[in-house]
């Protein structure tokens, strides 16, 4: 029952983000709505956008959301400073169980986008994934794993490209 009112005040929220254009200050009023919490004035977001519950979701300073992203985020979505989340972009909490006799039964992990991560457009990050600091996930992926700090993944499933190396 809880989780119906989150939903139904989630679709509100965003159905009023995503009907008309707002200014920053106001943009970023809806967004502590709709998360149900402070959100750092540094946060960019370009709507469309869609949660089903957003009241799960953190968000650290400087992270920039791209158009048409989808967080399901009953399980749980940290962004840290500074991470890129590209266009059309699905971060998925939940999984169904296999077994078809409890196929509706639903199990939650969550997601954890590290500090300057750069999510390439279009890409899919599944429950339980931990993206590593400075990580990159290329354009299309569909992360299934953890990725490791400093690394690009790509592909489907998502897997290791390169390593970044870093020049100080």
């Amino acid at each position: 029952m809880m989780f119906h009112q989150l939903s139904q005040e989630a679709l509100k929220i965003t159905s009023e983000i995503n009907g008309t254009y707002h200014t920053p200050d106001e943009l970023h009023s809806l967004l502590e709505q709709l998360f149900g919490r402070e959100v750092p004035k540094s946060v960019g977001l370009f709507p469309p956008f869609h949660t089903d519950c957003g009241k799960n979701t953190v968000l650290a300073e400087g992270v920039f959301i791209n158009m048409g992203c989808k967080f399901q985020d009953q399980g749980g979505i940290t962004i840290d400073q500074g991470a890129l989340i590209g266009h059309n972009t699905v971060l998925a909490t939940i999984n169904h169980e296999l077994n078809p006799e409890h196929r509706h039964s639903m199990t939650y992990a969550p997601i954890h986008i590290g500090k300057n991560v750069w999510i390439g457009a279009n890409s899919t990050i599944l429950a339980g994934v931990t993206i590593g600091d400075g990580a990159v996930v290329a354009a299309g992926a569909v992360v299934t794993r953890d990725v490791e700090p400093n690394t690009v993944v790509g592909g489907v499933p998502a897997k290791l490209i390169k390593r970044i190396e870093i020049n100080e």
